[in-house]
């Protein structure tokens, strides 16, 4: 038997846009459209001229394989293509290029409900669905209370599912995908619908159904549950796969599009027009030990953080600091200027002028990844006079930090680099 479940090769997918399929009612409507073409293509000077309706590609040659047992997660922004390729592949839509194979029986959860008749009953979309996949009743009957009792449904089991609510529909249709072991399990992002509870349920049991060797795809707007459920993944923009890698690695490639990474950002005045604060920020910058402006840092030798700003008048009490998170919006730490008691009382009256606030960041801290930097002015409990939660990203690179002769990568944003003692106890 093959080890590969799914393979996908140079897939894409065109849809037209924008202009409705008009069928006309009589023979002088068709002629009548011919005639109004052909004048708008003589006006616009010949063929070369004329705009035909507009069309996208949803998907455009997407390529890549997936191994047997393998749990692949699918992230990107809303109309990156996510949907679109997980229909190609459960066969609700041809592809416009290319091809897929498919290995297996397949399960697919694209949207609440999927593949229920509204009229049929609880029960007996159980059924239907059994029957779809290929399996026999007697493989039904053995799952059946399984199926009941994971979805909570058992009271409503015989009533047409048109009267569910989306919360017991969902329960129902997931319920039904992960418990009549197909092969394939494809799942798109519906887990939302459902209570907190009833997610921590589904995502527990998508666990089990990677354990038991079955491959699943994975589209979720919810990195924590990609983070926990998939090893690998790719990650899509406007219908092309611009990445796949080690989740973290994606994850992380996916939370960073469109932020700045220059390790600089400057703040002009026309990002304060209507702001009249006496706190206008000028530059945020990371720096590596010899000063220079950098993207990358290595965690091994630190580095330093300063914020330039200017005071159009006198402020007492101000306080300047940064938020460090990572890119999934974890924070790691926060500090300000003024958390030292001497500084504190030094500046407890800063006058108008040009200020910089710079703090060093001690070597052998920050763990490898990419990281988000905030900015906050303000006079606590007072006055906030500027504020931004996503002023910078940049990179840590962990070459020559402690317990790099492990290969595997260490959980969490910090790495400290801690003393120890190892002594030999005598007997």
């Amino acid at each position: 038997m093959s080890e590969i479940a799914i393979r996908v090769e140079n897939i894409s997918k065109q849809y037209r846009i924008g202009v409705l399929q008009e069928r006309p009612d009589t023979l002088r409507d068709l002629l009548t459209t011919k005639a109004q073409r052909a004048g708008r293509w003589i006006k616009r000077g010949g063929a070369s001229q004329y705009e035909g309706p507009a069309h996208i590609w949803a998907l455009k040659d997407i390529s890549f394989e997936v191994e047997r047992g393998q749990v692949l997660g699918i992230v990107g922004r809303n109309g990156a293509g996510k949907s679109t390729l997980l229909k190609v592949l459960s066969r609700v839509t041809d592809p416009t290029l290319g091809f897929g194979e498919i290995h297996g029986r397949v399960g697919s959860l694209l949207e609440v409900g999927t593949g229920f008749h509204p009229e049929l009953s609880g029960r007996e979309n159980i059924y239907l669905n059994g029957a779809i996949l290929g399996m026999r009743r007697e493989e039904i009957d053995r799952k059946f209370d399984e199926i009941v009792e994971f979805s909570e449904v058992g009271k409503f089991i015989d009533t047409p599912v048109k009267r569910f609510s989306s919360g017991m529909y969902l329960r129902l249709a997931f319920a039904v995908a992960a418990h009549l072991e197909p092969e394939i399990l494809v799942v798109d992002e519906v887990l939302a619908v459902g209570d907190a509870e009833f997610q921590r349920k589904c995502l527990g049991k998508m666990s089990d159904v990677a354990q038991e060797g079955r491959t699943v795809l994975f589209v979720s707007h919810n990195m924590s549950a990609v983070l926990r459920l998939t090893q690998e993944t790719i990650v899509l923009d406007q219908g092309k796969m611009v990445m796949r890698a080690p989740t973290p690695e994606a994850v992380d490639h996916y939370l960073n599009m469109g932020l700045t990474k220059q390790g600089e950002r400057f703040w002009s005045g026309e990002d304060f027009i209507n702001q009249k604060a006496p706190f206008v920020p000028v530059a945020l910058r990371v720096l590596n030990l010899t000063g220079q402006v950098v993207d990358t840092v290595n965690a091994a030798e630190g580095f330093s953080i300063e914020l330039v700003y200017q005071l159009t008048e006198d402020i007492t009490g101000l306080r300047v600091g940064i938020y460090m998170m990572t890119t999934r919006g974890e924070f790691v730490f926060t500090s300000f200027d003024t958390d030292d008691p001497q500084l504190y009382q030094q500046y407890t009256v800063r006058t108008q002028g040009r200020y910089i606030s710079r703090c060093r960041i001690p070597s052998n801290l920050m763990n490898e990844g990419r990281y988000v930097l905030g900015v906050n002015a303000s006079v606590y409990r007072i006055q906030r006079f500027f504020q931004d939660d996503k002023a910078l990203t940049f990179t840590v690179d962990a070459t020559g930090a402690p317990g790099m002769q492990w290969p595997e990568p260490r959980l969490g944003p910090v790495r400290p680099k801690l003393e120890w003692k190892i002594g030999k106890v005598e007997r």
